[in-house]
């Protein structure tokens, strides 16, 4: 039996990002230093098959703190923490490394600069994010507000109108994000913007991708973990751009066939914590029922790169 033809469009930029790959090689690092167990507060990324493979070679997950030991390694994920935390490993005297992606640190040093100045800082975030988390949690309570709608915009109670800032989460949809900023500059005339927008060049890059890959197809699959906020908002962006069926799916046993009935075109992408291993795991599950054609749509090309921190770099 003949198999029907399908076209796959592949976005570019996709999957792993600068700060992932950071911080997944942050860990290998620390296993081949100090040997295992390391300790890692939170998935280093949000992607479960990364975490596994780490989890194999000796990374230990934990949600806070406490539940290290004193004397072992302990690693910050890429989506950065309260000062807090920080501040209680150098009282336990631990060893830490810091994974938080250099993108969010420059969210948090201007969080900071703009409370040395005087202003009431306003976030635009997912709640209960970590990254949200992190970032608000760089300042005493109450001096960090929390928008994730221009709806919330209007309802915010601040200090002082004219003595205000706002930052955003590094994983938004850059369109939500322009509503919720133009909420908050008719509200706020003399709100102080960040220098250089927020969201980072691989989400920004990875969504520009999506709006011109989704229109051509009937279907677009996205690749990535339903904890990952990056990957959540490109299936929202697909959607936006006029794709009919946009997905998440974590890997190719997740795919819903009996939904892609019918279909002669599919736009496949993946979030910035999703390793290309799992594109390839799709695109062969595909190959397997449909005589594929594979088409590459390039927005972007990405050349960035973070060194990771000296203390890995330096012999045990």
């Amino acid at each position: 039996m003949t198999k029907p033809p399908l076209t796959l469009y592949l976005a570019a930029p996709r999957g792993f990002c600068a700060g992932v790959d950071r911080a997944i090689k942050i860990v290998e690092m620390a296993l081949e230093k100090w040997g295992a167990p390391v300790y890692v507060r939170h998935e280093i990324v949000h992607n479960k098959y990364v975490v596994d493979g780490l989890r194999d070679k000796g990374a230990v997950f934990v949600e806070e703190l406490d539940e290290c030991p004193d004397d072992r390694p302990v690693i910050f994920s890429a989506h950065g923490v309260p000062k807090s935390i920080p501040a209680e490993a150098d009282r336990r005297q631990m060893i830490y490394v810091d994974a938080t992606c250099p993108l969010v640190s420059k969210v948090h040093i201007e969080t900071q600069r703009h409370a040395e100045n005087g202003l009431q800082m306003i976030m635009i975030g997912h709640k209960g994010h970590p990254e949200t988390i992190g970032t608000m949690g760089q300042l005493p309570d109450g001096e960090v507000l929390l928008v994730e709608t221009p709806d919330d915009v209007a309802t915010v109670a601040v200090r002082d109108p004219d003595n205000l800032a706002y930052v955003t989460q590094t994983t938004l949809s850059v369109d939500d994000t322009k509503d919720i900023v133009a909420a908050l500059q008719s509200r706020f005339p003399n709100i102080v913007g960040p220098h250089k927008e927020d969201i980072c060049y691989a989400t920004t890059n990875r969504q520009e991708a999506v709006k011109e890959v989704a229109p051509k197809a009937d279907a677009l699959l996205v690749v990535g973990a339903p904890n990952s906020s990056n990957s959540r908002r490109l299936v929202e962006v697909g959607a936006k751009a006029g794709c009919q069926y946009a997905q998440l799916v974590q890997r190719a046993e997740n795919i819903d066939w009996r939904a892609l009935e019918g279909i002669s075109s599919v736009a496949i992408t993946a979030g910035a914590s999703a390793p290309e291993l799992l594109v390839n795991e799709v695109i062969d599950a595909f190959k397997e029922r449909f005589e594929v054609t594979v088409e590459l749509v390039e927005t972007a090309i990405e050349r960035v790169e973070f060194k990771v921190p000296r203390v890995l770099r330096e012999p045990a």
